[in-house]
């Protein structure tokens, strides 16, 4: 029963190795089988030595009883006896060494067969190690003198010539069986530590790998995201990190679906709105040049508010297609840029005296386009801020620092609110002047980050506004 389970366990085994050598669990089983024969390898030297050693001792001490038993025979021994007295000992000649003198005990003809000395006196693990190697290299007729510490006289030594060839068989069948239960350690050690791992690791990363691929093909599906489970070490903390990624992606996706379709309705309230607006605009500029003072007087106020109106759907729409825009990047000269913008916007800002400080040198790397949209919506916002205000002024200036161009603008107006400050570049966040969206600054700061800068307020209060925009220059 207990070999028909091991061999069930290396089938499996194997199966797991033909199946799985390229998955994680495959190629960790494979390493475990490898670094176990490799240390399998490595002590196989030192384990073949000693048992060497253990061999040669044993013959060592039985040719030393067959000395003592020759040495108590009352007569001589006939040669059938030496001979059977030697095979006993697998040994051809015993001799003992005692006071400096060498003394023939048994011994036999050993003919012109080449000698390997062999001192047990002494160890000396490397020179052991190399022998067994020398054991398998060897002639197989060589012989074995034996110098050896018999037992039972540890004052003397004795002398054993032994052949060399059973030796190398003893050598061989150890090797064999000590192979054969190294690659059964392997294989059973290997499986056991698949296996634990591939409870406490692998399947869990599975499990991960196959939840990120699932909600990666379908990620607006609420039954794809991954039900963390309640380990507490670090691949407990992944799930709930990739299940708390996913929700959000999820929510992101449906909030996304849904202010898609919002935007859809929006423009098309939108660009039906333009429609009425334009329509009552025909109506309000005939009431604005009607010669009745009062009906004209309402007339201008209806203009002002159909103009608002216009804006407002203007700025959805350029907001609605701003986050599509893929920049072309080119050098721009600033100042003319900017002179073109003001000349633009400015014109019907009577009071507002415009300032141009930009070094007609300083380039950028921007989308033309963009920029114009961009510094449009600052100046706009600035000129809507002075409305009406006396010595009113906007000043435009540029720096270099680095690889970046810093642009200033700086008006005086009233400065914007604190309560709008906090979520000032939020979209519909108005900053307070007349006729305001709440959109000029979103778009701009979504610009300025296609164009791989940014804008900031530096600073705004009663004496004025001042934001920068930075940008990468020209070489």
């Amino acid at each position: 029963m207990a070999r028909g389970a091991i061999r069930e366990g290396l089938a499996r085994t194997g199966r797991i190795l033909r199946s799985g050598t390229g998955s994680l669990g495959g190629r960790l089983l494979a390493l475990t089988i490898a670094f176990v024969l490799t240390a399998s390898v490595l002590i196989f030297f030192p384990s073949a030595a000693n048992f060497r050693n253990s061999w040669l001792g044993e013959r060592a001490n039985a040719a030393h009883l067959a000395a003592i038993a020759a040495e108590l025979a009352e007569d001589n021994l006939s040669e059938e006896a030496v001979r059977e007295l030697l095979d006993g000992a697998d040994a051809i000649a015993v001799a003992r060494i005692a006071g400096g003198a060498t003394e023939l005990v048994l011994g036999a003809d050993t003919g012109n067969a080449p000698l390997l000395d062999e001192d047990q006196t002494r160890r000396r693990p490397l020179r052991e190690m190399a022998a067994v190697i020398a054991t398998f290299t060897g002639p197989a007729d060589r012989l074995i003198v034996l110098t050896a510490i018999p037992q039972t006289r540890p004052d003397e030594r004795i002398l054993v010539i032994l052949p060399e060839a059973p030796l190398r068989e003893a050598l061989i069948g150890f090797s064999a069986r000590l192979f054969w239960f190294a690659l059964f350690a392997s294989l059973a050690t290997g499986a056991l530590i698949y296996l634990a791992l591939l409870v406490l690791f692998v399947g869990p990363m599975r499990r991960l790998s196959l939840s990120m691929t699932r909600f990666q093909e379908n990620p607006s599906d609420a039954r794809r995201v991954l039900s963390p489970g309640k380990r507490h070490d670090e691949i407990g903390e992944a799930e709930r990190a990739l299940a708390a990624m996913q929700a959000d992606i999820l929510a992101a996706i449906r909030q996304r679906e849904r202010l898609a379709s919002l935007g859809l309705a929006v423009a098309r309230i939108n660009h039906d709105l333009r429609n009425v607006f334009a329509s009552a605009q025909l109506v309000s500029d005939r009431l604005a040049m009607s010669e009745d003072a009062r009906t004209a007087a309402m007339g201008q106020r209806l203009v002002r508010a159909i103009g608002r109106g216009i804006r407002l759907c203007s700025d959805v729409l350029e907001y609605g297609r701003s986050g599509e825009a893929h920049p072309e990047l080119q050098p721009v000269i600033l100042a003319p840029l900017v002179e073109e913008i003001a000349g633009e916007l400015l014109a019907g800002s009577d009071g507002v005296i415009w300032e141009n400080a930009i070094a007609p040198d300083i380039t950028v790397m921007a989308d033309r386009d963009m920029l114009h949209r961009l510094f449009g919506n600052l100046i706009r916002n600035a000129a809507t801020a002075m409305k009406g205000q006396d010595g009113a002024r906007l000043t435009a200036s540029a720096h270099a620092s680095g690889d970046e161009v810093h642009i200033t603008l700086a008006d005086t107006g009233p400065g914007i609110p604190g309560r709008v400050q906090a979520r000032l570049f939020e979209p519909f966040s108005s900053g307070g002047g007349e006729g305001s969206t709440g959109l000029g600054l979103s778009i701009a700061r979504e610009l300025a980050g296609l164009l791989a800068g940014a804008i900031t307020l530096q600073s705004t209060g009663p004496e004025g506004t001042v934001f920068v925009v930075s940008l990468k220059g020209a070489d």
